[in-house]
């Protein structure tokens, strides 16, 4: 057994939304988890932003954010991420010194920078309201950092004259702000503003090595923040056994795979149904691949596995993405799954 220290564990939530289940239903078993990842002593919860995804009702991370603060005393709460290009920087300003009112001390500001959906959607989204100049990403992520603070952000007019500008009237503190991303570009961002980092590790993997290194050798000291400060993401499912752990992994391997082969994206099927209907031999081979990253087995298997992959890549924190599944005839409003998998880990990891 591993000598090292134990990560800190905190919670990526897409809010998955599984077949016969509402929308209500999904958002009320994620604040019972997020009350739960509380009581454990978890580090953070964020949410993420995806639109109109049948499995997926994170669609808008400060209103899912406003209601785990609700719910919570003392774990940060925050998004995985706003993707900025969506929005425009001083809404996103407002909304996070907001929720910094609502829980001071306690709001996380994860800002990535891809679109979070498809084509059509993005295209919508920039018809329905106010967004962001995606080649502008540096000069609109310095932009939020600023208003949210005390001082405010002041806009220069080209003649000459000066216009003062805050998120909020009196702030006492703002939420922390970390840069998402998957690729080397935002590695590279965020270690040019000193801000912290975190690698999209639980979507594809592919590049971290590469991604941590430039973070951490380019990295240029802030007021803030002056040392790097990153920790990395996993798809995660503990259970009493492995066979059980298997089991619930199942319906969300079956809907990456679908995404990945451009099948119609369907709500997540349970256990029962993932079992019943075999894919075909190109989404097998995806969901292989993807089984062999994530972390699925016994909660003493899969807390060692976090444990390693925190020293393997020298990081204090890890954050799951809880992905079990239900069984027919779980609760709609309730996801034991998810919950077991956090009990589990939580008793190895968790002082």
């Amino acid at each position: 057994m591993s000598t090292a220290a134990a990560p800190a564990l905190s919670v990526l939530d897409l809010v998955p939304v599984r077949t016969g289940q509402t929308s209500a239903q999904a958002v009320a078993a994620s604040l019972d988890l997020v009350a739960h990842a509380d009581a454990l002593g978890l580090r953070r919860y964020w949410f993420a932003e995806h639109h109109n995804m049948p499995a997926v009702a994170s669609t808008t991370p400060p209103v899912l954010a406003a209601a785990a603060a609700a719910r919570t005393r003392r774990i940060r709460i925050g998004s995985g991420g706003v993707m900025l290009p969506n929005h425009s920087p001083l809404v996103v300003a407002e909304q996070f010194a907001a929720l910094e009112a609502l829980a001071p001390g306690r709001v996380d500001l994860g800002i990535g920078r891809a679109p979070g959906s498809d084509p059509v959607i993005t295209q919508l989204l920039r018809m329905s309201g106010t967004t962001s100049d995606v080649e502008r990403f540096p000069e609109h992520v310095r932009d939020i950092a600023r208003l949210v603070g005390a001082e405010g952000a002041t806009v220069q007019f080209t003649s000459g004259g000066t216009y003062d500008v805050r998120a909020t009237p009196a702030a006492t503190g703002a939420p922390e702000i970390w840069l998402l991303g998957s690729s080397d570009y935002s590695a590279q961002l965020a270690a040019s503003l000193g801000l912290p980092y975190v690698f999209a590790n639980h979507f594809s993997g592919d590049g971290l090595e590469r991604a941590l290194d430039l973070y951490r050798s380019q990295y240029r000291p802030s007021d803030r923040h002056p040392e790097p400060r990153t920790f990395l993401t996993a798809n995660a499912v503990a259970a009493p056994t492995a066979a059980e752990a298997a089991e619930r992994a199942l319906p969300q391997l079956r809907s990456m795979a679908r995404l990945r082969t451009n099948q119609p994206l369907r709500p997540l099927e349970t256990v029962e149904q993932a079992q019943s209907a075999p894919m075909d031999g190109m989404a097998q081979t995806i969901m292989d691949g993807m089984r062999a990253k994530w972390f699925i087995g016994t909660g003493a298997d899969v807390a060692a596995t976090v444990r390693e992959f925190a020293v393997r890549w020298g990081v204090d924190e890890v954050m799951l993405s809880p992905i079990a599944g239900a069984y027919d005839g779980e609760p709609m409003d309730a996801a034991p799954g998810r919950v077991q998998t956090l009990d589990l880990l939580a008793g190895a990891l968790v002082g």
